[in-house]
């Protein structure tokens, strides 16, 4: 199976060509525009190198959340264009997962962690099964920072692109992931997609929508005013 798979859920991202269990190519987006400008050329791009026609791409597969409200908007539009155009499948994958499936072989126990905003901050904890792949053994929840951090185990690796802004925080003896795994990156993304598509997981494209874990502070700030 060829997939293409897009990684929007912060202010970068990056996009992927997968086939077959294995990683063709993989190229960052333009950080010096945002992803709504830099998606479309690197997907061409990217289709370029590999030498792929949209109509090779079996399944197209996407960060759904949580992340940034525009990031994840732009991807999964993105995607489901893409996929009506070619028709391919689409399959939406959650971030914390991604970001767990970039873990080395040795961790067993590891919580992902997103930035939610306001001082809060989204995150599952996932353990490694008999087979090797990470489950979901504490559902995503939000949290603050704070809260977060006066608590923080210390039986699971952590690991997220929010660690960039709390780092001088984290208690000493905190077991963290190396920084280059911290961000979610598109490759994982359709390791993510092809695991979960073998298992028998489907979306609906007309269904498919980004999964916030909040909402925008504009509604949060008009419910609180009806309140």
């Amino acid at each position: 199976m060829n997939i293409l798979a897009l990684e929007t859920s912060e202010l970068s991202g990056s996009v992927a060509a997968w086939s077959s269990g294995k990683l063709i190519r993989e190229l960052d987006l333009d950080q010096s525009q945002r992803s709504a400008q830099a998606l479309a050329p690197a997907i061409t791009a990217l289709l370029e190198e590999v030498g792929w026609r949209p109509g090779d791409v079996q399944l197209t597969a996407v960060t759904v959340g949580p992340g940034s409200f525009t990031g994840l908007r732009v991807g999964v539009t993105t995607a489901k264009t893409f996929a009506y155009a070619a028709g391919t499948e689409v399959l939406g994958v959650n971030t914390l997962a991604v970001i767990a499936d970039a873990a080395p072989d040795d961790v067993n126990d590891l919580i992902a962690v997103m930035d939610a905003q306001r001082g809060d901050i989204s995150l599952s904890r996932f353990r490694r099964n008999a087979t090797g792949v990470f489950e979901i053994v504490e559902p995503e929840r939000l949290e603050s920072i704070a809260s977060w951090l006066a608590q923080l185990p210390n039986d699971a690796m952590i690991a997220g692109p929010i660690l960039r802004k709390i780092r001088e925080e984290i208690p000493v003896g905190t077991l963290i992931a190396p920084e280059k795994l911290w961000a979610p990156r598109a490759r994982f993304v359709a390791q993510v997609a092809e695991r979960e598509y073998a298992a028998g997981r489907r979306d609906d494209p007309f269904q498919l929508v980004p999964h916030y874990s909040r909402k925008p502070a504009a509604e949060e700030k008009l419910e609180k005013g009806k309140a």
